[in-house]
């Protein structure tokens, strides 16, 4: 080691040797996902279950003009409130798809809010299984996992879940 004489200038013509030499190892690609296989009924639909809160919502989606059907009403009358009609179409704005696909949902149990977060659930887990190379987008946004809050249950000697009985002092 001590008797080799190494410049600047010999760096650089061993840089340029490992450039030009073709046997030189190369750094491995990036292992990509495997993609996953495209999961349709006889009608070419893909169906999905979601989940929120008490809720579950049977969700279908097909290709078309972006109709969205719950419990066999137009979403307009049955979400009523724009910030709902917002949650359902999250996953079709977020993978650039509005009017893209019909929509057609049963739901059943909870609140309106609970239905819609269940219905935005289950299309985006039907939109991976209809377009199985969305699933990476739709997943960043963090829409195919299924939201866990429930609502506390009532303890005893308590007024709610941990609001206690005001407090008399005579």
């Amino acid at each position: 080691m001590a008797d080799e004489n190494t410049t600047v200038s010999d760096l650089s013509d061993l840089n340029t040797l490992a450039v030009d030499t073709p046997d030189a190892p190369t750094a491995p690609a990036a292992p990509t996902m495997p993609l996953r296989e495209q999961i349709l009924d006889a009608q070419g639909r893909a169906y999905a279950t979601g989940r929120r809160k008490d809720a579950v919502a049977r969700v279908w989606i097909k290709p078309g003009t972006g109709k969205v059907t719950v419990n066999g009403k137009d979403q307009e009358v049955y979400f009523a409130r724009p910030t709902l009609r917002l949650v359902i179409n999250q996953p079709f704005s977020i993978s650039e798809r509005e009017g893209q696909y019909d929509v057609v949902a049963t739901v059943k149990g909870g609140g309106l809010s609970g239905q819609a977060g269940a219905v935005k659930h289950g299309i985006s887990q039907a939109l991976t299984r209809f377009e199985p190379a969305l699933r990476g987008t739709v997943k960043a946004a963090g829409f195919l996992t299924r939201d866990s809050r429930v609502v506390e249950r009532k303890k005893y000697g308590r007024a709610k879940a941990r609001r206690s009985f005001q407090f008399s002092k005579r």
